[in-house]
Parts: structure tokens; C-alpha cells; sequence
């Protein structure tokens, strides 16, 4: 019987930053548990990090690189599956330019940074990520409003915590984690909740607005419409450190409580008590989700947020939203080397002319890809390399997602399994799992630590993904931006500490000193020096310098015609604490708690349509039709409908995995008129449908 080593690393299962205690006996892991001793997660795991041995060991994961033949896969070494991509990389190149490739992410594994100086060395502008419309969406819009992204200070011991479209004991979202907010919850915090779902967390809270899927942007005008009306805020603030503060008023006051409320479906009272105990009970923060980022509304809600925070006197203030200090390691910009993409290449950015927001944060919407693809215009896209990403599944409008990616001439893709997006590559590289990497943990992330991930096990061929990124990008004649091993990669991202990699380890996270009210000694980092409510950038760019609320492009008010046929809200994207966007569908544990996709309806809606709890029902938008299992809920509003997002079924017959039978983004649209103007944000949340059962299922 061998020894068992118990070996500290950090997870990276879901949005990541857990400490654990890997368990391994014989070259294998047998079981993970939280580590107490690490300062997040602070011993908890969720149940998608602790089957995370069940994915490592998964009998149907890909261990090696494979090649698509006339036969089939078939098993290459990473010298011919690397030369393989570069030689046809190179050939695009010269042929097309770079900017013919496209070099795509899903939510981030802590790789970003590589994959951009990657992307970044090969003078590519068009790198796909979810960020149009997830977290950097959020960065984007506070960047430009008061220079840089507020985050929860929960240890900070807030009287009032406001979730806004969001589930943290589920989600567990970038720079959060459930167990921090729960502490801070039951230390007797007031909660507000806005969510048109009553779930875990609307049952507890003093205040639930149930309003209408897509109306954040007007809600948030309301609680302003209050606070400005009963003088709740922070005078000497806003005269000190507010730019447009006469402008924003204006704009504050044409949207009364009568109006909000037919907006939003919420009673306007109960805006009005809600905004009243935001803005006097301090301090207070706002635990924010992406829900509001995947409308049309997506930057002016991020704004209209950040703005409440501010005039509150609750930005950058301990227990509010807060600016947490960076540890002491090179920032994500200077790595990823953003600034040597050439000026010429910058400019061919897909969309970037229309999209001013998303390409000053370096990406490109999805929809500006698919069309070059499938058009040809304006430029082609003949080649991509995909990595942790299965935007078959989770992208808008998944049938042309499938198409355009089908026409590629070259594809490759870094991933575990071989996905629904992964059956169409030519070549597929095995990636690591975090159980199989060394790294900097939570790089990017903006709550101030950095977490120690080393390597506890090697399984198969695989490679984790900073290596794949490092070796193709010395094939693709980048070497002297290189090092000679991932180590010295490391060691050169953890130079301002003045340690190395191993050090890192030993020590096991870097977190730095957290100061308050840092504006005071140097304001914002903004044009102005001040938080914009009006814009300056924004007007710059030729867009409305002040927020306001857009009706959702396929809602019942804005397309009566249509709801006639589809007389539903669908809120499409429910998270559960098993999944994670596309993954682990094939994960034991997890698909025994979760074995079927559910979307959720009330039960007079059932009713209505001889619906039964438990039974399969059809889900149709004008784009098609798909379908889920039945679970009824009286909490949510007999309008709305709430499915679930991220299903295939690896079990189905390959290469289709069943991507198109109960994948919510069949549904969803992607027509840039229902996009934010600035980000380029899809409309992924908010859509019209009609339910009916499935007979004999």
C-alpha cells in the first residue's frame, strides 16, 4: 500500500480561487477537500469542484491529440499536431493576413493572458471570448464611468447587500464566492433581491422585486429617481468627485416610479422603500450578475450600478463596493502584450468601428466572426483555434454558430472532451485539468490575491493550456516572447514580488494591503478624474454619453405582432450549482442530481397547455424549437418562462452529441439590432416563446 500525499493547490472548476487539499496515492488523486488554511473558499467546496476526479478520470476524455482523417480521429504526437496548426496558421497568414484567424475563449480557466499574447504575437485583432456579454462587459462599462470594477467587500461588513440578478451560493462568480457572501449575510444583513425568479435567497430577503427579465436598466432608474427625489445622497461626493452631475439628473427624471413600474412590473412602492433602504443603510454593496449584461441595456445597467454605489457614498468605502489592491505581479495587459498588436492589425478588428467599447477591450461580438466567415465580408475568416470554449451550445443563434464554424477551412481545438464544437475541428489537443497545472491562480481576477495551483497528478498526454499556447507560439516563429519552460513563464509573472514560482507555492497565495477611498489622493481614473455619469469616452465615440433604458428588441411591448404566436417571456440561462455553462453534463455525481434539462413554468401556465409537472414539453422561438423537462414553480410570474442553458448530451450519437435538442440557444437570437450599442452585447437572456407538451415522452 502506498503513502497518500496531501498536496494544497487551488480549483479552477467553475469560476475558481478555492483552496484545496488533493489527496494522491500512487501517481493518482483519490479524493479533494477544501483547505481551511486558504483565504478563499476557507475550507467549502462546491460540488463541481469535488467531483473534479471524476472528470480527470472520465473514461470518455480525450488524453492524447488526435487528428480528423477520411476514417475518423486518429491519435497524432503533439509535434505533428502542433506543426500541423502552425504550418496551416502560417499559411493563412500569408495568403489572407492574420487577421483571417480567429483565436476564440470561453469563461476564462486563468489562461487569458497567454492565449492574448499569443493572439496578440500572431497580429490577429479578433479574439472571441464571452466577455461581450459576461464580466468584461461589466469591466468595460466601469473602466470608462469610474475607472476601474467595483467588487463586493463583504468582509467589510455591509449592512445591506443588494443582489442584483445574480446567485452567489450557486454561481460563485468572478471575485466571489458563496461562503463570503453567506457570512456576511448572516451577520444580520439587511437583503434586497431583484430577480424575476423567487428563489433561495428571495424567500430570506426583507425586499424581493420580481420584476420583468431585461428591465434592470429601468429599475436601477427608479431606485436613482428616489434617491435624487428624497435627497439620499452623498452631496459633497457627487460636487467632489461626480462629472455630469446636472445632465444625469435630467435624465434621472424621465423615468418617474408610474413609469418604472409598467416597465418593470414592479410595484412602485416597493421601489421605492427598496431604494430608500439601499441608499440609508450603510454601508451597502451590490452583489451584481451577468443577467443584465445579456441585453441591449447591458452598459447603461453596469453604469446605472456603478452609479448608485457612487452617489451613495458606498464606492471604494469599507463593507460597499470597493477597488481591492492588486498583488504585487505584472498586470494581464502588460503579459498578454496587448500593446504589441500593430496599429494596422487593431484596425481590422471585426466590429471594432461599430463596437467602440468591446475592441477597447480587445474582443470582438460573435456575431461580426460568423458573418466574415459565412460572407466573406468584410474580410474572410478561413481559420480558428478554440480553447476551453463550445460556442455551438453557448452562443446565440446555435444554428448559425454551426454553420459558420463548419465552414472554417481549418479549425483546432483545446478541450477535454470532444464537445459538439470539438467534432468539428481538424486537429484537437487534450488539455490539463487544474489538478495538472501549475500557474498563478485568479491572474486576472480584481479581489486582490493571486493563488498558488500546482501540479498534483500528470495524466495521459495532456497539456495545460499556457504550455499549448507557449510551444505553438514558438513554432509560429515568436520564440524571443517566449521562455524555455512554463516556469520561467511564471517566474517572470511573479517578478514584482520578488519571488518565484516555488516560492509562490510555498507560501501559497499573495494577497496585498487593502486601502479605502483611494480617490481622495488621486481621483478616478477616468478622463476627468471623476466618476462620469455622463461619459465623456462614450461621447467621444458618437453614443448617448448618459445611460438610459432601451425596450428589449422581442418583448411583448416591443413586439406585440409576434407575442401573439410566442406569448411568453422566455429567461433563458438558469444556473445550477452543478454545471457550469457547457460542462460536466457527463459528469456522474453531477448529471445524477441533474439528469435532464428543466425549465421552469408556473403552474397556471401548465395548466393553460395540459402541461403535467415532470413531463417534456417543446420550447419554440421564431429561430426553433427545442426541449426540456417540466418543473413547476408559482415564483416565478405566469408570463415568464426560465429554462436552462449549456445542454448537449455526450452520450448521443457523435459528431452531433445532441447539441440542437435541448440547447436554449437554438432559441436565442443574435441580430445585431437587439445588440448594446457600445459592447455589442447579445440578447441572450430575454426572448418571446411558446410551450406545449411532447406527447408520449
Amino acid at each position: 500500500m502506498g503513502e497518500t500525499k496531501q498536496i494544497r493547490t487551488s480549483c479552477r472548476g467553475c469560476h475558481g480561487g478555492c483552496g484545496v487539499i488533493a489527496h494522491v496515492k500512487e501517481g493518482r488523486v483519490t479524493k479533494v477537500e477544501g483547505d481551511s488554511e486558504a483565504p478563499i473558499g476557507r475550507g467549502t467546496m462546491c460540488s463541481k469542484g469535488l467531483a473534479v476526479t471524476q472528470l480527470a478520470y472520465h473514461p470518455d476524455r480525450i488524453l492524447y491529440p488526435m487528428e480528423k482523417t477520411d476514417s475518423g480521429w486518429e491519435r497524432i504526437s503533439w509535434d505533428q499536431a502542433l506543426d500541423t496548426i502552425a504550418d496551416r496558421f502560417r499559411g493563412v497568414v500569408e495568403e489572407h493576413g492574420a487577421e483571417s484567424i480567429v483565436v476564440g475563449q470561453g469563461t476564462g480557466r486563468d489562461y487569458e493572458s497567454f492565449l492574448y499574447r499569443f493572439a496578440n504575437l500572431l497580429g490577429t485583432p479578433n479574439v472571441l471570448t464571452a466577455g461581450h456579454m459576461c464580466y468584461v462587459s461589466r469591466v468595460g462599462a466601469t473602466l470608462i464611468t469610474c475607472g476601474n470594477l467595483p467588487v463586493s467587500d463583504f468582509e467589510g461588513e455591509p449592512k445591506c447587500l443588494v443582489v442584483w440578478a445574480n446567485n452567489p451560493l450557486w454561481a460563485n462568480p468572478d471575485e466571489y464566492k458563496g461562503v463570503d457572501f453567506w457570512a456576511a449575510y448572516q451577520k444580520g444583513t439587511r437583503l434586497i433581491v431583484i430577480d424575476p425568479r423567487e428563489g433561495f435567497l428571495a424567500k430570506r430577503a426583507e425586499l424581493w422585486l420580481q420584476l420583468r427579465p431585461g428591465t434592470d436598466a429601468a429599475l436601477a432608474l427608479g431606485f436613482l429617481n428616489v434617491i435624487l427625489e428624497e435627497g439620499l445622497y452623498d452631496e459633497e461626493f457627487v460636487e467632489r468627485y461626480v462629472h455630469g452631475w446636472e445632465a444625469f439628473v435630467d435624465r434621472v427624471e424621465e423615468y418617474p416610479l408610474g413609469k418604472v413600474e409598467e416597465i418593470t412590473w414592479v410595484d412602485k412602492g416597493l421601489i421605492r422603500e427598496a431604494a430608500r433602504v439601499y441608499a440609508t443603510t450603510k454601508p451597502a454593496c451590490i452583489q451584481w450578475g451577468v443577467p443584465i449584461e445579456q441585453t441591449i441595456n447591458c452598459t447603461d445597467s453596469n453604469r446605472l450600478l456603478t452609479a448608485l454605489m457612487a452617489i451613495t457614498g458606498n464606492l471604494d468605502a469599507p463593507g460597499g463596493n470597493v477597488f481591492f489592491v492588486p498583488p504585487p505581479v505584472r498586470v494581464v495587459s502588460e503579459f498578454g502584450l496587448h500593446r504589441d498588436l500593430p496599429k494596422e492589425q487593431r484596425a481590422k478588428r471585426l466590429g471594432g468601428d461599430q463596437y467602440k467599447l468591446a475592441s477597447r477591450v480587445a474582443l470582438v461580438t460573435p456575431k461580426a466572426v460568423w458573418d466574415a466567415i459565412l460572407t466573406g465580408e468584410p474580410y474572410p475568416v478561413v481559420a480558428g483555434l478554440l480553447c476551453g470554449t463550445n460556442p455551438v451550445v453557448t452562443r446565440a443563434n446555435a444554428k448559425e454558430v454551426h454553420a459558420a464554424l463548419s465552414k472554417l477551412e481549418f479549425l483546432a481545438v483545446i478541450d477535454f472532451f470532444l464537445t459538439p464544437t470539438a467534432e468539428l475541428a481538424d486537429i484537437f489537443l487534450p488539455a490539463a485539468t487544474w489538478l495538472e497545472q501549475d500557474y498563478v491562480g485568479d491572474f486576472w481576477k480584481r479581489h486582490g490575491y493571486v493563488m498558488a495551483r500546482q501540479k498534483v497528478v500528470e495524466i495521459g498526454e495532456c497539456w495545460q493550456d499556457h504550455k499549448i499556447f507557449q510551444e505553438l507560439g514558438k513554432r509560429m516563429g515568436q520564440e524571443e516572447h517566449w521562455w524555455a519552460t512554463l516556469e520561467d513563464a511564471l517566474n517572470y509573472m511573479l517578478e514584482p514580488s520578488g519571488m518565484d514560482f516555488r516560492e509562490f507555492v510555498r507560501g501559497g497565495y499573495l494577497k496585498s494591503e487593502m486601502r479605502y477611498q483611494k480617490y481622495e489622493e488621486k481621483g478616478f481614473s477616468t478622463p476627468t478624474g471623476k466618476v462620469e455619469l455622463y461619459s465623456t469616452l462614450l461621447e467621444k465615440w458618437g453614443y448617448d454619453p448618459l445611460p438610459q433604458y432601451r425596450e428589449i428588441p422581442e418583448s411583448p411591448v416591443s413586439r406585440p405582432d409576434l407575442a401573439e404566436q410566442y406569448p411568453y417571456i422566455l429567461n433563458a440561462g438558469l444556473r445550477t450549482p452543478v454545471f457550469f455553462h457547457s460542462e460536466h453534463r457527463m459528469i456522474p455525481w453531477l448529471r445524477e442530481i441533474r439528469p435532464d434539462p428543466l425549465v421552469e413554468i408556473h403552474p397556471a401556465t401548465a395548466k393553460r397547455h395540459g402541461i403535467e409537472d415532470g413531463q417534456w414539453a417543446y420550447i419554440e422561438s421564431p429561430r426553433g424549437r427545442i426541449k426540456q423537462r417540466v418543473k413547476l414553480n408559482s415564483g416565478i410570474d405566469p408570463r415568464v418562462v426560465v429554462a436552462e442553458h449549456g445542454w448537449w448530451y455526450l452520450e448521443a450519437e457523435a459528431p452531433d452529441h445532441g447539441w440542437d435538442v435541448s440547447n436554449v440557444n437554438v432559441l436565442t437570437d443574435n441580430d445585431p439590432a437587439g445588440y448594446d450599442p457600445a459592447m455589442g452585447s447579445t440578447n441572450l437572456r430575454v426572448l418571446l416563446c411558446s410551450i406545449s407538451p411532447c406527447q408520449n415522452e
